[in-house]
């Protein structure tokens, strides 16, 4: 087709004639599911690469490099930088918030000790309420015991919270912390501190873990303070 044929069928069709520009022809090179921020919610992407060519009346000519990559949304198309996949879906949120809750009900229990039946039955609420709907006393006080005789993990240090009960609440939290809002981070150490204040007044070792769960939730050493000390001036 000539140049002439193909300027006319472009004004026969009412549209401005685009005499040259940049066309980027997309390849695709992976899935999976992520959650878009323009649906807010869990959806299914592409993992895709291009290559930019300048065209001369629709017709691609001259290579002007590569494209991408990208993530592109199957439900609303839109695009992403790659680290939008950093944010964990929706599922993957709540069981890392499940798990983090458990973890940290376990360290509770490690330092101040299973004997309580206060402390026992607050534990379980609060596990509970983070999604593991069959959690018993049975099962927590059997962790704990577990834990503390495997020498690989918890309380294998001197001290109220060694350096394996540290790592294992890091491991837990850190990557959660910068997925939710300080109010989220601080319903956490709340939840940790009803469970130690369930049989009195923090212990040593309470104060210990409970200022490292603050810690690997990116709360400042102070704002932990502050939380604690409200709790314990809560009635419970």
């Amino acid at each position: 087709m000539e140049v002439r044929d193909v300027l006319r069928a472009q004004g026969s069709s009412g549209r401005k004639p685009r005499l040259y520009g940049v066309r980027t022809s997309w390849s695709t090179v992976g899935d999976g599911e992520f959650f878009c921020p323009d649906c807010g919610g869990d959806r299914n992407y592409r993992r895709r690469t291009g290559r930019r060519r300048f065209t001369l009346l629709g017709v691609p000519l001259v290579a002007r490099g590569s494209a991408g990559p990208v993530v592109e949304c199957a439900a609303c198309r839109a695009r992403f930088a790659m680290d939008v996949l950093d944010h964990p879906t929706t599922a993957r949120f709540s069981a890392m918030l499940r798990d983090a809750v458990h973890t940290v009900a376990l360290a509770v229990l490690a330092a101040g000790g299973t004997d309580s039946r206060p402390v026992r039955e607050t534990a379980v609420v609060t596990v509970r309420e983070a999604g593991f709907d069959d959690c018993t006393e049975e099962q927590l006080t059997e962790l704990v015991d577990a834990l503390a005789a495997d020498t690989g993990r918890y309380i294998v240090d001197p001290g109220p919270c060694g350096a394996a009960l540290a790592i294992e609440l890091h491991e837990a939290l850190e990557p959660l912390a910068p997925h939710l809002a300080a109010a989220g981070r601080e319903s956490i150490v709340l939840g940790a501190a009803r469970i130690a204040l369930a049989d009195g007044a923090y212990s040593p070792a309470e104060r210990e873990v409970l200022a490292t769960v603050g810690g690997a939730l990116q709360l400042a050493p102070e704002v932990t303070r502050g939380l604690l000390a409200a709790a314990s001036r809560t009635p419970s």
